[in-house]
């Protein structure tokens, strides 16, 4: 595998581990009532925090976990236990008046001071872990030791790989203003708690892979390993 292949692969390997078109409606409920110039600042910022946070553990990845003593289960278990608690508050509760900005209707030409809360408020559990989960990092660490391999080629390719990821990303959240005015308050608020749903099973998922890397032969492989080899 050359750098190039490797790059490739790391986008596209982020792209659905970041999943922004997933969360599009998420994002859409955090910053309901913003306008164009408030959404995008917000979204650069999330976005260039993605960055700037795959690309740090790029470097220092498995060395940073080991030096705390945090094993990658778990992370994973630790990972699932934040998601599980995100998808129980969006399945069950008002995840849109959680969010909202009262300030935003008041001054839309706030652009820099509403940037700034709103990402305060969403590093976590937006950014962290709904985009950059267990997953995403998991991936990157083990990029780092492929790109390793390869020499500095590797690196760069990587570094380019997770620019591309985040600023496809930014440009699927700059579409949140046409998204969220066809689907409305009641489609977005009904995505929103599906989603919570499905973040519950991933949290458990998550929490599943960490336990049977953890204590081996406890779990069913069928239990922690979502896609058996040879299955549908």
């Amino acid at each position: 595998m050359d750098a190039v292949d490797l790059g490739v692969n790391l986008f596209v390997t982020l792209f659905a581990l970041l999943d922004p078109i997933g969360n599009l409606p998420i994002f859409a409920a955090a910053t309901a009532g913003a306008s164009l110039r408030q959404r995008v600042s917000v979204s650069a910022m999330i976005c260039l925090f993605a960055a700037v946070f795959l690309s740090f553990f790029l470097f220092t990845g498995l060395g940073l976990l080991q030096f705390f003593g945090i094993s990658l289960a778990a992370f994973r278990i630790a990972g699932g236990i934040l998601l599980l608690l995100l998808g129980l508050d969006m399945a069950r509760e008002d995840f849109l008046a959680s969010f909202v900005d009262k300030d935003a209707a008041s001054d839309l030409a706030d652009v820099r001071g509403y940037a700034k809360r709103r990402f305060q408020r969403l590093v976590v559990p937006f950014a962290i872990p709904l985009m950059i989960g267990p997953g995403a990092i998991s991936a990157i660490i083990i990029q780092a030791g492929e790109a390793e391999k390869i020499g500095p080629a590797g690196l760069v390719a990587s570094l380019v790989a997770i620019a591309a990821a985040a600023a496809v990303s930014f440009l699927c959240f700059c579409l949140t203003g046409p998204i969220s005015r066809v689907l409305g308050d009641v489609g977005l608020a009904i995505i929103v708690r599906v989603l919570g749903l499905i973040l519950c099973a991933l949290a458990i998922q998550f929490i599943l892979m960490g336990l049977g890397e953890a204590l081996p032969g406890m779990f069913s492989s069928l239990v922690t390993t979502p896609y058996p080899a040879g299955g549908h």
